[in-house]
């Protein structure tokens, strides 16, 4: 709570091109514009922004949380600029984990379902290695303890 009422005018400082959106201790930074030009200048802008009122706040960021996803249709092309906060460059990538899903540039599934299925086969390898020393019953108690556990941290809804 103390977090939240700290960071509470990060929205004022980042002005009105970005959109903070808030959750626990994890922050992201929506930032649209249509036209490549001015969604250039609004995100190094925004990212300016951020960088003031961080040290005005004696706060640091870690760089290394800290990345850049550009969503964009399957069919547009992705544009070549590089954020930098504080003359450090933010990473880029393809696809982040966000509140327990893996979310990707096109907002397909794909990322999270490779996610999954990495999980699930280890949990399937798993139960097959136990399988013939457990009666049906307890194999169901492992199966179903390993889906709840999955639901509760978030990798499955």
């Amino acid at each position: 709570m103390l977090f939240l009422l700290y960071i509470n005018d990060l929205a004022l400082a980042i002005g009105k091109n970005a959109r903070p959106i808030l959750y626990a201790d994890d922050t992201s930074i929506i930032i649209v514009n249509p036209n490549p030009l001015p969604f250039v200048n609004n995100v190094n802008e925004t990212f300016t922004a951020i960088t003031t009122w961080f040290k005005t706040n004696q706060l640091s960021l870690n760089l290394d949380k800290t990345t850049f996803l550009q969503f964009r249709t399957k069919n547009s092309k992705k544009l070549d600029f590089n954020v930098s906060l504080s003359k450090d460059l933010t990473s880029k990538k393809s696809s982040i984990k966000f509140v327990g899903l893996f979310i990707d540039e096109t907002l397909t599934w794909k990322s999270h379902i490779t996610y999954l299925s990495k999980r699930l086969g280890s949990a399937c390898y798993a139960i097959r290695t136990i399988a013939s020393d457990l009666s049906t019953d307890i194999l169901t108690m492992v199966y179903y303890a390993y889906v709840h556990s999955l639901l509760s941290y978030g990798i499955i809804f």
